[in-house]
C-alpha cells in the first residue's frame, strides 16, 4: 500500500499534513499532554467508561456491492463482476471478496441502511466523522472542521488515561478528525509509519535516531540541574515553567515508559497472530490498535485511504485491496474475541458513503450517499445481524433507515457519553453534540 492515497479531489496525506495538521493540533508531545491535562482538570472528569473504540476509516467511500451488500440478481452492470457467497448465518450473503469475514459473521453486525445526501468527500466525511452535517456545501477537496469529531469528543470526556492520549489516529488523520472548538488538546495523536516494517518507530514515543540514548540522558540531566536553580516567582502569577516541567516530565515518562514501549512493540506478539492480521501495513496497524486499546487508549482511528474507486474497481479489489481488508478486519475481530476484549471494545468500519449502483465506463463506481454498509462489532452488539436493507438493486436504503446522527448517538451511548449534551464554543455559543438522532435498537439488544 502506498503511503500516499489520493481521492478524486487529488488530496493526499502529505497535502493534508502541510495544510491542516497544525490546525488539528500538530503539537510537541509535552504541549499536547499539558493542554489535555488542563482540559481534564477544568472539567473534573469522572471515572471513564470501560468501552474503547477502534474505528476503521476507509477514506474515499468503499463499495457496498463489493463488500457486504451484493446484489446477485441485479443486471450485470449493477451487480458487477463478483459473485455472492454465503456467510456463517443462513440466508445472509457477502461479496466473494470477503470470505474470511463471511465465516466470522456470527461475531459482528452489518448495518446496510445508513444513508445521507452529501455526495462530496468533504461533506460526507464530516457527517460520518462528527454526526453533524456541514452548515454549508463542502466540495471534495475541502478540509472540514465545523464540529468536533467523534474521537475528539471522547478525548474531551475522558482525558489522559495511564499517561497515554485518549485519542490516536494510526496511519493518517481524517480531514474531519479534528477537535474544532474543543481545542487542540483534543486533536488526535498521530501514529504514522508502517507497523509491518522492522524499522517502525513512533514519533515522540522513542528517542530520535540521530540522538543516542546517552546524549538524551545527558540532556535530561542538564535540564534537571537547571530546574534545581532558584526561580523568580511573581506573587501574583505562578511561574509557567513550573507547570511546563510537569508535562515535560510526563512526555519523558512516556518515552521511557515500559508500558508505552511495550504497547508499540509488535515484535512481542507471536508470529502466528501477526500473520492472522496479515503482514502488511493495514493488518499490523489493526494489531497495534488492539494493543493500544488493551492498555487503555479510548478512541483510535485506523486510517486507510484509496477507496475512491472511480476506475478499475474490480482489478483494484483483485490486486489485494479486498484481501487486506478481509484479512485485517477478520484478524482484529477474532483476536479481540480470543483475548476476551470484544465485550469492552467497539469496532466500527466505514467510509463517507457507498458507491453508485451502475458500473461506469471506466470499470468503477462513483460517489453514492444513498446507501452504504457499516460493520460494527463488540461492546455488547449481537453477532450475525443484518440491520436494515437496500432495495433489490442497491440504490437506496429501504428498510429500517438510519442517519449519521443515529450512528453517532449509538456510538456515544456505547461509550457512556451523553450524545445530546450541549457544548459551548469559545465565544459561548451553545452547540448540541448531536441534533436529533436515536440509538440503533439492534445494537443494544
Amino acid at each position: 500500500m502506498s503511503p500516499l492515497h489520493r481521492n478524486c479531489a487529488g488530496v493526499a496525506r502529505r497535502d493534508f499534513l502541510q495544510v491542516g495538521f497544525t490546525a488539528l493540533g500538530g503539537l510537541a508531545l509535552p504541549d499536547l499532554l499539558a493542554l489535555r491535562a488542563q482540559a481534564a482538570a477544568a472539567r473534573g472528569l469522572a471515572s471513564p467508561n470501560q468501552v474503547n473504540c477502534i474505528l476503521v476509516w476507509l477514506d474515499g467511500g468503499p463499495s457496498h456491492y463489493e463488500t457486504f451488500d451484493p446484489k446477485p440478481d441485479a443486471p450485470v452492470d449493477i451487480r458487477g463482476e463478483f459473485k455472492s457467497i454465503p456467510t456463517s448465518v443462513p440466508g445472509v450473503h457477502f461479496s466473494e471478496s470477503m470470505p474470511l469475514l463471511a465465516k466470522s459473521f456470527d461475531k459482528f453486525t452489518v448495518i446496510r441502511s445508513i444513508c445521507h445526501k452529501d455526495p462530496n468527500h468533504g461533506g460526507g466525511n464530516h457527517y460520518m466523522m462528527t454526526g453533524a452535517p456541514t452548515p454549508v456545501p463542502v466540495g471534495c477537496g475541502a478540509f472540514v472542521s465545523f464540529h468536533p469529531s467523534l474521537g475528539s469528543m471522547v478525548s474531551q470526556s475522558r482525558g489522559i488515561r495511564g499517561g497515554l492520549p485518549a485519542y490516536m489516529s494510526l496511519g493518517s488523520v481524517s480531514r474531519s478528525g479534528g477537535p474544532n472548538f474543543l481545542g487542540a488538546q483534543h486533536a488526535p495523536f498521530l501514529v504514522g509509519g508502517d507497523p509491518s516494517s522492522s524499522s517502525f518507530r513512533v514519533r515522540d514515543v522513542a528517542i530520535a535516531p540521530e540522538i543516542s540514548e546517552g546524549r538524551a540522558n545527558t540532556r535530561a540531566a542538564l535540564r534537571a540541574s537547571l530546574d534545581r536553580m532558584q526561580r523568580v516567582k511573581d506573587k501574583l502569577a505562578e511561574d509557567p515553567t513550573v507547570g511546563f516541567d510537569q508535562f515535560y516530565a510526563q512526555a519523558m515518562d512516556l518515552v521511557h515508559s515500559p508500558k508505552a514501549q511495550a504497547a508499540f512493540d509488535l515484535s512481542r506478539e507471536p508470529e502466528a497472530l501477526r500473520k492472522l492480521y496479515g503482514m502488511h501495513d493495514f493488518g499490523q496497524r489493526l494489531l497495534l490498535a488492539r494493543r493500544l486499546a488493551q492498555v487503555g487508549v479510548s478512541f483510535q482511528v485506523v486510517y486507510w485511504g484509496g477507496w475512491d474507486d472511480h476506475r478499475t474497481l474490480f482489478k483494484n479489489f483483485r490486486d489485494g485491496k479486498a484481501a487486506k481488508l478481509d484479512q485485517g478486519l477478520n484478524g482484529l475481530i477474532v483476536d479481540l474475541h480470543q483475548q476476551g476484549m470484544l465485550d469492552n471494545t467497539l469496532v466500527v468500519c466505514l467510509g463517507e458513503f457507498g458507491r453508485t449502483p451502475k458500473v461506469n465506463k471506466d470499470g468503477g463506481r462513483d460517489h453514492w450517499p444513498g446507501a452504504m454498509s457499516v460493520l460494527v462489532a463488540g461492546a455488547g452488539i449481537p453477532g450475525g445481524q443484518i440491520v436494515g436493507a437496500t432495495d433489490p438493486k442497491g440504490y437506496y436504503a429501504s428498510e429500517n433507515i438510519h442517519s449519521p446522527e443515529d450512528f453517532a448517538v449509538s456510538l456515544y451511548t456505547k461509550m457512556g457519553i451523553d450524545p445530546h449534551q450541549v457544548l459551548h464554543t469559545n465565544t459561548g455559543r451553545p452547540v448540541q453534540l448531536v441534533s436529533g438522532g436515536r440509538p440503533i435498537r439492534e445494537l443494544f439488544a
